[in-house]
């Protein structure tokens, strides 16, 4: 049978053929090798080059090696690597992360086994063959050899994946100019440029007949370049389970270290952050152990007796981040759509947030109308916020699920804003776990989404790949709701309902 090779490289079609299951990564060309001794053996049992069964087995030993790694500790431990060959650091600081025995051993024959991705060599078999003995458990429940390939192919991907990465970043990034956000250089330099897909039954691929046999190659680079959601990472159901470890060890040796905000939403635990209105309730929510607190544009506007949405609040705002900056804890502002349409303006309302204290600020695309904003403008609302304060967590947020209205343009709308420099990205009203999954699966920036007393358990969503959860105006709400109860059961002579309120020394000694 005679192969033909299709080639495409429009992204509908890349990721398209990416969620395919008749379309298979392709194997390279060897014999599988003497067992637990080759390249080629590695390769025939690594999850990346599986299929069925075998790669959903395969796969799951992967996730359960990534489950216990912090990816903000990863990204400090790459900070602080020592200098050497950019290839071997990626590789010694994954391997002393995750306690492989003698990661100095274990880093300089992953990188001599490079030829798991192209060919083989005596060499290369002789490495794989070393790093078998280190890394295969030894397990009663599992094939201690299967669980060993999946260690050394997670090593042997991070090591050429995040080394490319690394070196694009670097050569994206002037000497004198800002970091280059990482979204921005996967989108236009990937590490892997082209995916290789092997037709195990026939398809339809682009209005084209795909026949069982035929070869598959996709041009991630340039569907990339014409698409703002990055491939780079694979799409579902094969998304690459490492992707936040690769961009943790990445930043770390790009010397990108998070502020302690930041680094919040790099936990395996996601951020829950509750929503205060005035001095009193985020110094109740920071002493009752959150680890960060948030503001509620409804809370503050509807405070000072104004309409939450409409730019009125601008001025109450900053006050109240000027209040909280003189406490200890940790706080986000939430700024509606910057309180203006002049990036001027919004440049200088992050800049005196950061003076203040703030450590983050969130901005919508949403406007009073109904209406989103303009992408570009929204962009380069992002784009300005950053360039004038560099420290400040700038959380993007789009109200195409909030408002009902084209949500078909989240993740394209989320994409820009990461490529304009958007630490996180936030997209409330989005409470479908699976569309959650998939929206994840094309970001780069942790997610932020709305918790909702109906949706999701806070552990479902941390599933899903959220890393960060806002309660919104759900306190505020849930307080004007508590007094007006208590208020109305005095009035009619019943006792109050629960919970007990606050003693008064209690709140005394929330004052600054």
């Amino acid at each position: 049978m005679t192969q033909t090779t299709h080639e495409f490289d429009r992204a509908d079609d890349v990721r398209a053929a990416l969620a395919d299951p008749a379309l298979a990564p392709e194997l390279p060309a060897t014999d599988g090798g003497e067992t637990g001794a080759s390249v080629g053996w590695l390769r025939a049992t690594a999850a990346r080059f599986s299929t069925g069964a075998a790669h959903r087995r395969r796969r799951a030993l992967v996730e359960a090696e990534l489950a216990s790694l912090d990816a903000d500790l990863l990204r400090r431990a790459a900070t602080e690597a020592p200098p050497g060959d950019l290839r071997t650091r990626v590789v010694r600081t994954l391997a002393t992360a995750l306690g492989m025995p003698d990661p100095a051993t274990v880093a300089e024959d992953v990188v001599v086994s490079r030829a798991y991705f192209r060919g083989t060599d005596p060499a290369a078999d002789a490495a794989v063959e070393r790093l078998v003995r280190l890394l295969a458990p030894e397990a009663a429940d599992a094939d201690p050899l299967e669980s060993g390939a999946q260690r050394i192919g997670l090593l042997v991907q991070a090591c050429e994946a995040t080394a490319a990465l690394v070196e694009a970043a670097d050569a994206d990034t002037d000497a004198d100019a800002d970091a280059v956000p990482l979204a921005h250089v996967l989108r236009r330099t990937p590490p892997v440029r082209t995916m290789r897909r092997l037709a195990t039954l026939a398809t339809r691929l682009g209005g084209r007949d795909i026949a069982e046999g035929d070869l598959v190659l996709l041009d991630v680079a340039t569907a990339g370049r014409t698409h703002p959601v990055p491939l780079a990472f694979g799409a579902p159901p094969r998304v690459c389970p490492g992707r936040t470890h690769a961009l943790a060890l990445a930043d770390g040796l790009l010397g990108r270290p998070l502020t302690p905000f930041a680094a919040l939403h790099h936990r395996n635990a996601p951020l829950l952050l509750p929503n205060a209105w005035d001095h009193a309730s985020a110094a109740a929510l920071a002493a009752a152990g959150f680890a960060a607190v948030g503001t509620t544009s409804l809370g503050v506007a509807a405070a000072a007796g104004l309409r939450d949405g409409e730019a009125a609040t601008a001025g109450a705002t900053l006050s109240l981040a000027r209040l909280l900056g003189q406490d200890t804890f940790l706080f986000s502002v939430d700024a509606e759509g910057g309180f203006s349409d002049d990036v001027a303006e919004v440049a200088e309302l992050a800049r005196k947030l950061h003076a203040a204290g703030a450590s983050g600020i969130n901005i919508e695309d949403g406007r009073p109308d109904g209406t989103l904003a303009p992408v570009d403008l929204h962009a380069a609302k992002i784009a300005a916020a950053k360039a004038a304060a560099p420290g400040l967590f700038v959380n993007a947020r789009t109200d195409t699920h909030w408002l009902g209205t084209r949500r078909e343009e989240t993740a394209e709308r989320l994409a820009r804003y990461e490529q304009a420099g958007a630490d996180g990205v936030f997209a409330p009203g989005l409470t479908d776990r699976d569309a959650i999954v998939r929206l994840v699966s094309g970001l780069v920036t942790p997610l932020n989404v709305l918790y909702s007393p109906t949706g999701p358990t806070v552990a479902e969503l941390a599933a899903c790949g959220v890393r960060r959860i806002s309660l919104g105006s759900l306190l505020y709400r849930s307080a004007l709701a508590a007094a007006v109860t208590t208020a109305t059961a005095v009035r009619d002579s019943h006792r109050p309902p629960g919970p007990d309120p606050l003693p008064y020394a209690d709140v005394q000694h929330l004052a600054r």
